[in-house]
């Protein structure tokens, strides 16, 4: 016996509605949003939000109750509490100052909230110094230029921020910045004896600084080639500064020299002239206002700044080389699957037509079948309902209709096989009860099942 056409494209009809619905399926589920969460102390594309107190940023150092810090500021114009490290110009300062009556309280960094809060509240106090963060009255100052950052974290020099401070309280205009950090060229034997360091393991620490280590996975991210980093102490205010990077550059000018100045990184080497102001205008810029609070411990700082410079990298700037990234087969195929659905579908609805209009059968009638011919009907009806649905559903009927399509197959196949009638009726019972509970979600009273088969079959 030849088969039939229509029989013939009953696979391909229904492989098609098959594919049509997964593709639907995984297009709806690839529609969503994310945030991604920046916190301190590693790359930002992957660091989880650090509470605080877990970088080690905080110190051992406490404060008296506000009472007693309300009445050491009454008996003294400057109130210095043990472990305060900021320090400024004070001609400059009281030039700033006039005849004002300023009182100033300068605190340690690395305070806990509690302890921050005593200083708050601590009122005859005008100007409240926390580390090297500056505030008073309803203003708080910030260096926002590598040379206001570099006194900033490198000496612990406030002076500038003192005096900008100070104008605003007096609502004078605002000083010019000035510069007062001052370099001198290290010596023949410190050279020799960081040289000796970077050449043996690549590290040199100075006394009083606080790296121990470098973090091979993060040291390699941003330089891959390798680099040698100094880590030294926070400098001695008001004295000249030891300038290593150009030293040093010129004994290993092939490779990337990292220094550190307490909190300050300072990046020389080939290729660092416009790389390195970027890298830290990034950083300090997004993490100046922690480091000023806090006490954070030098390796912190370091493993976060060479996330930055990886990120930048991996930005593609100043020509090097991006990273590996394999290739993600979803994004990539993604863009086509609104076109594969639509061929699906249309091709799906080409082929129910032509075999609900096959000559001499009747609609969707099969010939030797009479007794079953209602089913038959039924069912065709049913899956063009369920087509004309998919190109207007949203995401509140998609499930309604998906599950009205599954039923639909399973119905189908259960006609093919022959089973019994009232199976396949129960089959379309349901798929119907899904298909109106979609129409009715859409609000579209005309795919409701009984008016749409009704205006089909009349």
């Amino acid at each position: 016996m030849k088969p039939s056409r229509r029989h013939r494209y009953e696979p391909v009809r229904w492989a098609l509605l098959g594919i049509a619905v997964v593709v639907l399926v995984v297009f709806l589920l690839a529609q969503r949003q994310s945030t991604l969460d920046v916190s301190y102390g590693r790359s930002p594309s992957s660091a989880p939000a650090i509470e605080e107190g877990s970088a080690g940023e905080l110190s051992d150092a406490t404060v008296p109750s506000a009472d007693e810090m309300t009445a050491l500021v009454a008996a003294s114009p400057v109130v210095r509490l043990p472990g305060a490290t900021a320090h400024w110009n004070e001609q400059r300062v009281r030039q700033a100052v006039g005849e004002s009556p300023v009182r100033i309280l300068v605190a340690p960094p690395g305070l806990d909230k509690d302890e921050r809060d005593r200083v708050r509240d601590v009122e005859n106090a005008t100007i409240r110094v926390l580390g090297t963060e500056v505030s008073g009255g309803l203003y708080q100052v910030s260096a926002d230029t590598l040379p206001g950052w570099r006194a900033q974290f490198a000496t612990g020099d406030v002076t500038d921020l003192l005096v900008t401070l100070i104008a605003a309280l007096r609502k004078d205009p605002s000083p010019t910045d000035q510069d007062d950090l001052r370099w001198r060229e290290p010596t023949d034997r410190e050279v020799a004896a960081v040289a000796a360091d970077l050449r043996a393991t690549g590290l040199h620490v100075g006394a009083g600084a606080t790296l121990t280590k470098v973090s091979d996975n993060v040291a390699k991210n941003a330089f891959p080639d390798g680099a040698y980093y100094v880590a030294l102490p926070v400098q001695p205010f008001g004295e000249p500064v030891p300038r290593y990077g150009p030293a040093l550059t010129r004994l290993f000018p092939d490779t990337p020299i990292v220094v550190m100045y307490g909190l300050w990184i300072e990046h020389h080497g080939p290729g660092a002239s416009d790389f390195a102001e970027l890298a830290g205008a990034s950083f300090y810029n997004q993490f100046a206002d922690r480091l000023s609070r806090y006490d954070y411990p030098q390796g912190r700082v370091l493993a976060t700044y060479l996330n930055r410079v990886t990120d930048i990298r991996y930005a593609g700037l100043f020509e090097r080389p991006l990273p590996y990234r394999p290739v993600d087969p979803l994004r990539v195929a993604l863009p086509a699957l609104p076109w594969v659905f639509g061929g699906c579908v249309a091709t799906f609805l080409i082929l129910s037509l032509r075999s609900l209009r096959r000559p001499g059968g009747g609609l969707g009638i099969r010939r030797g079948d009479p007794g079953r011919g209602g089913t038959p009907a039924r069912l065709a009806g049913l899956t063009a309902l369920a087509v004309e649905m998919s190109l207007l559903t949203d995401t509140r009927s998609n499930a309604a209709l998906t599950r009205g399509i599954v039923t639909l197959q399973a119905a189908r196949t259960a006609l093919d096989e022959k089973l019994p009638d009232p199976h396949v009726r129960t089959l379309l019972d349901e798929a119907a009860g899904e298909l109106d509970a979609g129409a009715r979600t859409l609000g579209i009273a005309s795919y409701r099942p009984d008016l749409y088969l009704r205006g089909r079959l009349s």
